[in-house]
């Protein structure tokens, strides 16, 4: 709850401070690579002078019940940006994402990595080991974040940013919410802008 409250004050203060700035938008459109937590095609656009609209399209990775996964998603994020100083701008906003997983992951219903009487390594030949059914599918990702950061636009057509992604994120098996928890995204942007 105290991690919530610090969020929602720093949004509100970057937003504040945005509030105060009466430049136009850095650039009309930009194409790139977002890369980080998250590999993936980037476009970003601004509809209106503080509105974007980035849209990454590529890989991010996540951990599932002791199982390190990247699933393929596209993730949209609408933010308000305004320049801080000459050619750096602050961004404050939010976003979601969609994604599939086509690497099973292995599930247990009973016992989990931790569990007292777990084991991970049960015998081949068991045909009921540690007591429960396990499961190994494939699963679909949906998730709701913030998004926050800055951005630097050069005097070339070229623009670097740091954007931090902190949110909430479901797995989905199939016939089964399989899993939920807070997740977040630490990523570089470089962009060509036009």
């Amino acid at each position: 709850m105290k991690r919530n409250r610090i969020f929602i004050l720093f949004a509100a203060v970057l937003a504040g401070v945005m509030s105060l700035a009466h430049a136009q938008a850095p650039y009309k459109e930009g194409v790139g690579a977002t890369l980080g937590t998250t590999q993936a095609f980037s476009y970003k656009f601004f509809p209106a002078n503080h509105f974007a609209i980035q849209v990454d399209l590529g890989t991010k990775y996540c951990y599932v019940y002791g199982s390190h996964l990247w699933s393929a998603e596209v993730a949209p994020n609408f933010m308000y940006e305004g320049r801080l100083v000459k050619g750096l701008y602050g961004f404050v906003g939010l976003g979601g994402s969609i994604g599939y997983n086509g690497q099973p992951f292995c599930y247990i219903i009973g016992l989990a990595p931790g569990d007292a009487g777990y084991n991970p390594n049960p015998d081949p030949g068991d045909p009921n080991p540690n007591s429960v059914t396990r499961r190994s599918v494939h699963n679909c990702k949906a998730g709701a974040n913030g998004f926050f950061g800055l951005e630097y636009k050069f005097d070339i057509p070229l623009a670097l940013q740091l954007d931090f992604r902190p949110g909430y994120r479901c797995i989905f098996a199939p016939n089964k919410f399989a899993d939920h928890k807070f997740d977040w995204g630490l990523d570089l942007g470089v962009r060509y802008t036009f």
